[in-house]
């Protein structure tokens, strides 16, 4: 063990730590839930104390053999190099400043190693007043959640939802010659073409895709020298238009310094906005992996309309048996999504005066609501939608058998008079079309263009 000091007195940190003394408090203060910030958000830490090294020796206020060493620590951070000397739990201080502490002790550390220092030391690179350096947890931390937000966005789910829209739109194409029922209420509505049924999932994959665009959209403006309250206490007045730049630059992003840094300090609104539309998207993956897994239920005596890909046993005391299991992994995922979202909004109200006192448990359900979606999403668009068959046979079976296609009587006939030529084919075990020509109602040949399944899918029955 190593002792250090910090303004509260000696702390004992174990000898192969890069972290400091704050770090080291936090780490015995805060043994709550084992759980870290993850790969994305020191990615983006690493990245944003990059940047602020970078302006601050643009602006010369760093001496450049100590801006290198301090860039070279940070971007060894940002690659993953110490992730493991990132210890500090999620539920901390609601300002994150145990994080924004811990990234500034090991890149502190880091470039004194690199400077041939000893660590610990805070000589020649220190902590606050180097690593630091015009900023503060107030304005850091949030700026990285939305750096991390935005990096996930844009690198893995608006990806995988446009990958899913694709392989939707090719099943919409491959299923378009086929006819089956539709259903509204659960009961038997009016024939629809099984293609039109992902055409409507792929646009609601389009609109999902939209969505993740705004959400990226909403974390686009960075809080980074906000410092302490909004006010930009010891800072460069062009420290964060130095530093932004170098994000854009190095991301193919499209930050912003916030237009007001009092606002950016002390709401965290554009977070709770982009968990908002996270969570329409959950609602609607749902829609899309509930019908598909009931569409292909059965195989015998569910609806059997689709065959889903078989990826493994479904039981382990009913052979043969297999489960529509990755629409119930996305389910699942978009329910965590949505539960994610409350805890996001609760976050959102912890705003007082100048700062928001639960970043933490926003920036980890944020990210991590990003993260599994996107995951959820490849593998459902991998493992099961790629595979999707229709069964023809079962789709016209159904649609035959329907009591709905009394409906294309209406204009024939009139409301009343089709009732009852459905009510006699329930009755009797029937389908429309035989009690239709059992009753003569129209010429064979006439009846036969009327109770064609397909042209019921398009508009403009009446003759």
């Amino acid at each position: 063990m190593r002792t250090e000091f910090d303004s509260m007195g000696p702390v004992n940190i174990p000898d192969q730590a890069l972290w400091g003394a704050q770090t080291q408090r936090a780490v015995d203060n805060f043994p709550i839930s084992r759980l870290g910030f993850g790969r994305d958000f020191i990615r983006a830490l690493g990245l944003v104390k990059t940047a602020c090294a970078k302006a601050n020796l643009q602006l010369g206020l760093l001496d450049d053999d100590l801006a290198q060493a301090i860039i070279r620590a940070a971007e060894e951070v940002a690659a993953g190099e110490w992730d493991d000397q990132f210890p500090v739990d999620v539920f901390q201080t609601g300002s994150g400043t145990s994080t924004n502490m811990n990234a500034n002790e090991v890149i502190a550390n880091r470039a004194i190693q690199l400077l041939d220092g000893e660590v610990g030391s805070r000589s020649p690179v220190h902590p606050n007043d180097h690593v630091n350096m015009g900023q503060s947890s107030n304005d850091v931390f949030p700026t990285v959640i939305h750096v991390a937000g935005v990096l996930l966005l844009q690198e893995r789910l608006i990806p995988a939802l446009e990958t899913l829209q694709e392989s939707l739109l090719e099943k919409a194409r491959d299923f378009d010659h086929i006819v089956k029922i539709g259903r509204t209420h659960l009961q038997d509505a009016t024939p629809i073409r099984l293609g039109q049924e992902f055409a409507g999932y792929a646009a609601q994959a389009e609109k999902s895709t939209a969505r993740a665009k705004k959400a990226r959209q909403a974390l686009s403006e960075l809080p980074l020298g906000g410092t302490a309250v909004g006010t930009g206490i010891n800072r460069h007045m062009e420290f964060p238009a130095m530093a932004i730049p170098y994000l854009n630059e190095v991301l193919g992003t499209d930050f912003v310094e916030a237009r007001d840094h009092i606002e950016a300090n002390a709401a965290r609104d554009a977070v709770v906005e982009a968990s908002g539309q996270l969570k329409t998207i959950a609602v609607s993956l749902t829609k899309i992996a509930n019908d598909i897994r009931w569409l292909g239920s059965g195989p015998r005596a569910g609806l059997g309309e689709l065959k889903l890909p078989a990826v493994q046993p479904g039981s382990s005391i009913m052979p043969g048996k297999i489960n529509p299991v990755m629409a119930e992994a996305l389910i699942m995922v978009a329910a965590q999504v949505i539960g994610n979202d409350a805890a996001i909004t609760q976050g959102g109200l912890g705003s007082y005066f100048e700062l928001n006192l639960m970043m933490p448990l926003m920036a980890y359900n944020l990210l991590r609501s990003i993260e599994w979606l996107a995951s959820a999403v490849e593998a459902f668009t991998d493992r099961c939608l790629a595979g999707i068959e229709a069964d023809e046979e079962r789709c016209h079976e159904m649609v035959e058998r329907s009591l709905a296609l009394a409906t294309a009587l209406v204009p024939e006939f009139g409301y009343d008079k089709a009732a009852e030529i459905s009510k006699e084919a329930h009755r009797t075990g029937r389908t429309v079309r035989e009690v239709a020509l059992e009753l003569a109602v129209l010429p064979p040949e006439e009846l036969e263009v009327i109770l064609d399944p397909r042209r019921m899918t398009e508009p403009g029955l009446l003759r």
